[in-house]
């Protein structure tokens, strides 16, 4: 019972490891390609920097958004959360309050959930670049800040592989010894004569 408990658990870690490289790896070579958030399976990954949007996401999560397209960006309506260029180097993501159509385009008046008044300006719809999804990850968003700076890189990649590789070679070694107890000679054994 107890072996196979401790092989239990042996593989559990050893997933656990392997799991959070591969992950890591997704991170920080995903960010490095887009040159910014990671993007995956459609969707690009946003690091949520401010408390504007709480309680519907919270500071340090990750959003997923889906990149719109021409006519999507054009057809959003109230109570959509989307995410578009307020500047040329500031990303939000704020809810829709009205939507105002004119002759040369149509323009979304935004506000943050926990903001007690709406944005300043409203946005084109050329501005804006995606529509929230509903899928939110707590705290993942400081994690792939982190990951995005050199330090970050280094230690995401890093650190997991050494734990990995460590966690083989102890597992190697304790092979080792079992095999050495199971072929050690017999005559080891003191000789009875009768």
């Amino acid at each position: 019972m107890k072996r196979k408990t401790i092989k239990f658990l042996s593989t559990a870690v050893n997933i656990i490891l392997m799991a959070n490289l591969l992950i890591m790896v997704f991170l920080v070579i995903s960010s490095r390609a887009s040159g910014g958030e990671p993007k995956a399976f459609g969707y690009q990954f946003k690091s949520v920097l401010s408390g504007s949007m709480e309680p519907t996401f919270k500071t340090g999560s990750i959003i997923a958004v889906k990149p719109l397209d021409e006519n999507q960006k054009a057809s959003l309506g109230e109570n959509d959360v989307i995410t578009f260029n307020k500047n040329e180097t500031e990303v939000v993501t704020h809810r829709i309050i009205d939507v105002i159509k004119q002759e040369s385009g149509t323009l979304y008046v935004t506000k943050g959930d926990s903001n007690k008044d709406k944005d300043l300006s409203p946005v084109l719809s050329d501005n804006v670049m995606a529509i929230y999804e509903g899928f939110t990850i707590p705290y993942l968003g400081y994690v792939v800040s982190f990951a995005q700076s050199p330090k970050g890189t280094a230690l995401l990649l890093i650190i997991p592989g050494i734990l990995l590789l460590g966690y083989a070679a102890l597992n190697v070694m304790q092979a080792l010894k079992e095999l050495e107890r199971k072929t050690k000679p017999v005559d080891d054994q003191p000789n009875k004569t009768a």
